[in-house]
């Protein structure tokens, strides 16, 4: 495939299992895959860093062919208070403060509506339903998408970097690069409801995000 800011082709790709079933010695259960995965993401470890993690440790090549979803669907599962694999769980933990969070934001901007346009409040409140659904879709999920995340996490240190060296003129062309494909990626974030629709990157308050 075509690099976006290069001349080359690449030849990076996933290799996938052949076989998508379990292997006959692999022993684990599906829910105790679900209970690590969850564990290991109240620990602060990255969807990637937990699938690297099952496979070299636990030999789970592939966690989609043990339990039928990928990892970051079983941490919003789980989030939501519905368990990855089974049975219909509350979570307490987590699930009430971001609904909480949400329904005070729903609260507080519809009277500043109602206040400035009267009564005129139904547009206003269909879009922060969006907001309340983005919210509480995120649970133990990264709150960033964790390739949106590492391409902040880039343009963040490319930044430090110039306040050190600022006629590096190489270093300024590649912020762009990185930059736009950061806009590009939250454009579509946004469509696809994986982004909360008022989030938006500035490379002033870039650092807040990944510290």
């Amino acid at each position: 495939m075509g690099r976006m800011h290069s001349r080359g082709k690449g030849i990076s790709a996933s290799a996938l299992p052949y076989k998508r079933t379990p292997p006959s010695w692999l022993k684990i259960s599906a829910q105790d895959v679900d209970d690590s995965i969850c564990k290991f993401a109240k620990k602060g470890l990255t969807p990637s860093q937990i699938g690297v993690i099952l496979r070299d440790s636990h030999g789970i090549a592939q966690v989609r062919s043990v339990t039928g979803n990928q990892i970051l669907r079983i941490l919003k599962a789980h989030a939501n208070g519905i368990s990855g694999t089974e049975s219909i769980v509350w979570q307490r933990n987590g699930t009430e403060s971001i609904v909480f969070v949400a329904v005070l934001y729903i609260n507080v901007r519809s009277l500043i509506i109602r206040q400035v346009r009267g009564a005129r409040t139904e547009p206003i409140l269909v879009y922060d339903l969006i907001v309340l659904l983005v919210f509480v879709r995120i649970g133990l999920a990264p709150e960033i998408p964790e390739d949106l995340y590492h391409l902040i996490k880039k343009a963040v240190a490319i930044r430090k970097h110039l306040e050190r060296n600022r006629k590096d003129k190489d270093s300024k062309f590649r912020l762009i690069l990185v930059e736009s494909r950061i806009h590009r990626l939250a454009r579509y974030y946004k469509k696809t409801k994986k982004l909360a629709p008022v989030w938006k990157y500035e490379s002033s308050t870039a650092s807040t995000l990944v510290a």
